[in-house]
């Protein structure tokens, strides 16, 4: 063998070895146990400045691991993602997260964030974690399963996401209203971020939950943080961490754990309904929108105010008594448009972050739907509460629902497990 190729020879094997000693530092690192796999909705970081929803896989624009995470906008300032790699014997990758702030915080010290850390090809990664440094205890981190690797089917046309549900309210009636009014309109899913409800509801709850309709993700933010009920610092007598009990992260939690099960993600509260004026229901709605707006990720509906003070007597039906709290079919009266507040139905893999009432980031924009085509029926205490009956506009539009709501209305309300 010429002097020439041995050296050659050489080179290659001290380059192939120094690429695996390159490749061993990078990703040789204490294998994480399962046994600190992350299953509450709100799992905090060890700096007790950071904490973290879900984690997700996101390859629309590049493949990327998207955590979803609340955080102090001051204090953290660096974090790092540890990727476990499940075809390298457990061994991490650990790289720098990129920390993308949602442009809403309304003042708040905490904030949204999304946590975004690059897949890396040579590393199969099922778990991630999240660190404020890339060194550590790796067994003493909190794994995060990572969810849509595998996207199948759509197994919902609509899913309707719930920010939080707070309070007491007993406001039973309303709850199921709007419940098998969601179910008319063509949800297949509900999913609640319950933080607190009354015994009642709970029971209601628990019932939508064995039929397959409701599904609830326990929401104790306060067990970490001082929320406050407002939506802006400045509304609070005395600071607060957070605002409107969380709903920013549990928005765009709910949008990303749907992404890939629903063809449709409807971001509302509980006491709304986006109710189509020219369609029966969602789906031909969407349909016509999406034909004639076929460039559209996200569809905004304007919101309306139907004070639950001013009644019609047309379905007062005395049959439902039993059922405490308001009954939506009597409220058909609705406040002259004044305040631009919105409501969503947003097609989730061309959406990247969300608001409470409009989209942050997306693939493609947004439409303004006008109200000849649907509202946002917020029935509600009333906003102009010096404005007289004779000003209301009155809306009977739920009323073409009216004979299968009462009908599964009288169902339930002869279930005695529940009333």
């Amino acid at each position: 063998m010429s002097l020439l190729r041995r050296a050659w020879i050489f080179c290659m094997l001290g380059t192939i070895a120094l690429i695996s000693t390159i490749s061993y530092m990078l990703t040789k690192q204490p294998i994480l146990k399962h046994k600190n796999l992350a299953i509450d909705s709100i799992t905090p970081l060890q700096d007790n400045r950071t904490f973290i929803l879900g984690a997700y896989y996101d390859n629309r624009d590049k493949p990327t691991i998207r955590l979803i995470a609340i955080l102090h906008r001051r204090d953290v300032k660096e974090l790092y993602c540890w990727l476990i790699c499940s075809n390298i014997n457990g061994s991490a990758v650990i790289q720098k997260v990129g920390i993308d702030f949602l442009a809403h915080d309304y003042g708040f010290p905490y904030v949204i964030a999304h946590l975004l850390c690059p897949a890396v090809s040579n590393c199969a990664a099922k778990y991630v974690s999240i660190h404020s440094s890339d060194k550590g205890d790796a067994d003493k981190l909190p794994l995060f399963e990572i969810r849509n690797r595998s996207p199948g089917a759509f197994s919902a046309e609509f899913t309707v996401c719930i920010s939080t549900m707070f309070g007491n309210s007993t406001n039973a009636l309303q709850f199921i209203q709007t419940i098998e009014m969601y179910k008319l309109l063509g949800a297949q899913k509900v999913m609640i971020y319950n933080h607190s409800c009354s015994s009642l509801i709970d029971k209601v709850m628990k019932h939508y939950i064995a039929e397959g309709t409701v599904e609830v993700i326990p929401w104790p933010i306060d067990l970490y943080l001082d929320v406050s009920a407002n939506w802006h610092f400045s509304m609070d007598s005395r600071p607060k961490h957070l605002g409107y009990y969380g709903q920013l992260a549990t928005l765009n939690d709910c949008l990303y754990r749907n992404m890939y099960k629903s063809k449709y993600v409807v971001l509302i509260d509980m006491d709304e309904i986006i109710m189509p004026k020219k369609h029966q229901n969602w789906a031909s709605m969407m349909a016509d929108l999406q034909k004639q707006h076929p460039k559209k990720g996200a569809f905004v509906f304007e919101n309306h105010v139907f004070p639950n003070d001013v009644y019609d007597s047309t379905f007062n039906l005395s049959a439902w008594n039993v059922i405490p709290g308001n009954n939506i079919l009597l409220n058909v009266y609705r406040e002259p448009k004044t305040e631009y507040h919105e409501k969503l139905i947003v097609n989730p893999r061309k959406v990247i972050q969300v608001s409470v009432h409009t989209v942050l980031k997306a693939y493609e924009p947004f439409l303004m739907v006008s109200e000849d085509i649907a509202i946002l029926q917020h029935c509600r205490e009333p906003v102009q509460r010096k404005l007289p009956k004779s000003s209301l506009i009155r809306d009977t539009t739920i009323w073409k629902y009216s004979v299968p709501l009462i009908h599964r209305l009288n169902v339930l309300k002869n279930d005695s497990s529940l009333f």
